[in-house]
């Protein structure tokens, strides 16, 4: 829609529900009253957003954020990106306490709705991908003199800080959350090497941080460029990167190299663009963005238990092994090697590549939680052993785990664990066999008690054993309290 002459003023919303705050602009700008205020679904954001549609056709968006500062770099970068003629959509009122604004409305087709319609390898998407370069390389280059950078959120640049934030993201909202061991001290060393590596890599262009398909608007089959918010100064390749490697778009190797290529080719008519220090930075961003966006899926996917987040684990994974096959450096062996190692769990490769039923065990305390399906099927047993006889009430007993022959012989002695077991032998044995004939790829099934370190200890250990012998399938087991992880490979 366009708006000649609209003031970008503030307007009063104090006391109104955000709905009606957008919807009140509208009527200050338009003349008109909205006669449909719909919500527009959110992502990973908490933002809000609203479409609003006047009897005349006229159409905007509201958006209501939660953090002022937030709003205002999205304004500011918003006014700055449209001055220069780069396609993102243009604020055209403020609230007066800056938590509020209105936008021109950009239909609701991304390009990810597009690669979902008809293919990564499209022409159309291949297209749309060039123009998309394009756009960024104006982005990059043409406001190298222009950006105050103290006005982006929540940080200036890219630096070590804002490096480690990403870094920690993955560490403890996916590596935690799956389960995979590692040494703290070793993996914080390499954190912050490649901090630094990336900081050193920061050399002043407005990077936009989160440019994907789903921040990509195509109207009248042009590309706009949406949720910039959280611009700041960083490397160019970081950006190409998160288009290129995104994992829900699912681009092939080929077509990524045609993206970077692409943009190679459109940075060229910048005289500030450098070439040599692009493509030695590419694999370096690219590694970062990866784990960021690990980090993110864990947190919105594991422990906020969205699905749509869960779902492309193993794509952004398998980017991952990709980029390891060509990608191993030097100065941070810690990381590489426990990146090797992860990606080839079988946990965590695409269902296609599945090709057996992969039981995975677990003991655990409910003082800490009971353990997510990291799979992304959801379900699973869960059982609690808290009504047999506690070994951990005497001291002799205390130290050790159900893994010794001692606490062994107790849980033995009355015949009281093995009648629970042979009730959850019956159980899970009828799954695996339906399972393995419908040709499902993942059950899991997970043991409690009050320390996780006796009764369930015993317990998932016995029934590992007891699946990997009758069945033969494979089973990954793992004691989460002592953090032991044993694998019972297929027969």
């Amino acid at each position: 829609m366009n708006l000649p002459g609209v003031p970008k003023k503030p307007y009063t919303t104090e006391g109104m529900p955000a709905s009606s705050c957008t919807a009140g602009s509208m009527t200050l700008l338009t003349g008109f009253e909205p006669i449909a205020v719909l919500p527009i679904g959110q992502q990973g954001s908490s933002r809000r957003y609203w479409r609003l549609q006047s009897a005349d056709g006229c159409s905007l968006v509201g958006c209501v954020g939660t953090d002022r500062k937030e709003n205002d770099a999205f304004v500011y970068l918003s006014g700055l990106l449209h001055g220069a003629g780069i396609n993102v959509p243009e604020v055209l009122a403020v609230s007066d306490s800056r938590m509020e604004y209105l936008q021109s409305d950009l239909g609701s087709q991304s390009l990810y709705d597009i690669i979902a319609a008809q293919g990564s390898d499209a022409l159309e998407v291949d297209r749309l991908a060039d123009a998309c370069m394009a756009q960024l390389a104006k982005a990059h280059y043409l406001l190298l003199d222009k950006v105050d950078f103290s006005r982006c959120f929540p940080r200036a640049a890219m630096d070590v800080r804002s490096v480690m934030w990403d870094l920690n993201y993955f560490k403890y909202c996916f590596l935690k959350t799956v389960g995979i061991q590692f040494d703290e001290e070793l993996l914080q060393n390499d954190f912050e090497t490649l901090a630094s590596m990336i900081e050193d890599e920061c050399h002043g262009v407005l990077m936009l941080r989160d440019f994907q398909s789903r921040n990509i608007m195509v109207q009248n089959s042009v590309p706009w460029i949406i949720d910039f918010q959280g611009a700041r100064r960083g490397p160019a390749a970081y950006d190409v990167a998160s288009f290129a490697w995104q994992a829900r778009a699912g681009f092939s190797a080929a077509s990524r190299r045609s993206i970077m290529e692409s943009y190679i080719r459109h940075a060229a008519n910048y005289e500030a663009f450098d070439e040599r220090y692009f493509r030695r930075s590419y694999p370096l961003c690219v590694l970062v963005r990866l784990l960021q966006v690990l980090g993110a899926y864990g947190f919105r996917g594991l422990v906020e238990r969205k699905s749509k987040f869960i779902t492309p684990i193993p794509q952004a994974v398998a980017m991952l092994k990709d980029l390891l096959r060509d990608y191993k450096p030097a100065n941070i062996p810690y990381l590489s090697g426990l990146l090797e190692e992860f990606v080839r769990l079988p946990q965590l490769q695409p269902l296609e590549q599945r090709n057996h039923l992969v039981v995975e065990i677990s003991s655990f305390s409910y003082k800490k939680g009971v353990p997510l399906d990291n799979s992304g099927n959801g379900g699973g047993f869960v059982f609690d052993c808290r009504a047999v006889h506690n070994p951990g009430r005497y001291d002799r007993y205390k130290h050790l785990t159900g893994l010794d022959a001692e606490v062994i012989e107790f849980l033995e002695e009355n015949g009281e664990i093995t009648d629970f077991l042979n009730n959850v032998y019956s159980l899970v044995d009828h799954a695996v066999e339906r399972y393995m004939q419908r040709g499902f790829t993942h059950l899991c099934a997970h043991f409690g008690c009050t320390g996780g370190r006796h009764r369930s200890v015993y317990s998932a250990q016995h029934l590992a054993e007891h699946l990997s012998g009758k069945y033969g399938v494979e089973v990954r087991l793992t004691h989460r309290e002592q953090g032991i992880t044993q694998i019972f490979e297929q027969q």
